[in-house]
Order: C-alpha cells, then sequence, then structure tokens
C-alpha cells in the first residue's frame, strides 16, 4: 500500500486518479457520486487527495479483508 508520502504528487484530477486505480472516468464519479471517494473542490476544479486515494483503498482491503465483497 502507498502512503500520501510516496505519491509522486498531493492531488490528482479524477482522470488522473482514474489511470492511478485503472478505472474509467466515468465509473470514477459514480463512486464520487455514491460517496466511496472523498474529493476536495478548488474554485470549480474537483481533484482527489493522495490520502483520499489511500483511505479509499483501505476502506476495499478492508472490505476484502471481511470477506464481503466490495460495492460500487
Amino acid at each position: 500500500m502507498q502512503t500520501a508520502a510516496t505519491h509522486p504528487k498531493k492531488a490528482y484530477t479524477v482522470a488522473e486518479a482514474g489511470a492511478l486505480l485503472s478505472l474509467s472516468r466515468s465509473l470514477m464519479y459514480e463512486l464520487i457520486n455514491a460517496g466511496r471517494i472523498q474529493t476536495i473542490q478548488i474554485g470549480r476544479a474537483r481533484r482527489i487527495t493522495a490520502r483520499q486515494l489511500d483511505d479509499f483503498l483501505d476502506r476495499q482491503e478492508r472490505i476484502i479483508a471481511s470477506g464481503a465483497l466490495p460495492r460500487l
């Protein structure tokens, strides 16, 4: 697992975050709209911080470890 300190950037566009996770931009927006991935707003721009990505991945790992299937 990466930590925020190991990410080369502190915040990513939705498309960049999706590329890091190998997910489409549209699926990223579905996850954001469902409250599964948190974002920050800077003016009109939406960004996902490295910490928010780490938090999402940590939650997914805990769900899988508990034996439950991750939901989208």
